[in-house]
């Protein structure tokens, strides 16, 4: 069955959820203490296609596999060239190319916005997370010990950036 990416809509939210709650709950993919709610998803999803971002979701038949956005990294105009992501994907789904095929999307609509940079905040135990950025041209820039916490232990925040091929000057 082929993977499709496309842009999500209010009916995704509960999909949505159910794998960012997995997330939320079980990994350090978000630090977070408890589970979102509906409502929360669903004004997150509408905030960033207000701002014109997209919410894309991974489709593998009828089922949302996965899901990705990315938003503004900082809320100061100095900032407003570079974005930040943010790339989920179902348990049962990993290592399949769902997480690269929706980067690869959130790249290509970044860079048609005319996005200088991408920034992506990783867990610095998230092999996988860090491999899959490196293998699509993000390069660590920061390593931040010991800044959260979650299940009891300190987490590490990686930095990782890609300069995009935009055409946008200063």
């Amino acid at each position: 069955m082929s993977l499709i990416v496309r842009d999500a809509t209010l009916e995704d939210a509960a999909d949505i959820l159910a794998i960012y709650n997995y997330a939320a709950l079980n990994t350090t993919a978000v630090w977070t203490d408890g589970p979102a709610d509906l409502a929360s998803r669903r004004a997150w999803m509408g905030a960033r296609q207000e701002a014109g971002y997209p919410v894309l979701v991974a489709m593998k038949g009828r089922d949302v596999v996965g899901f990705a956005s990315f938003g503004d990294f900082r809320p100061f105009p100095g900032y407003r060239h570079t974005v930040e992501n943010s790339v989920y994907v179902g348990e049962r789904h990993h290592r399949l190319g769902v997480g690269r095929s929706l980067m690869a999307a959130l790249i290509e609509r970044a860079t048609a916005m005319n996005k200088h940079a991408m920034i992506a905040g990783i867990d610095g135990a998230n092999a996988a997370s860090i491999a899959l950025h490196a293998s699509l041209g993000f390069a660590e820039v920061a390593r931040m010990p010991e800044v959260g916490c979650k299940f009891g232990r300190w987490l590490d925040l990686v930095f990782m950036q890609k300069q995009l091929a935009s055409g946008v000057r200063p």
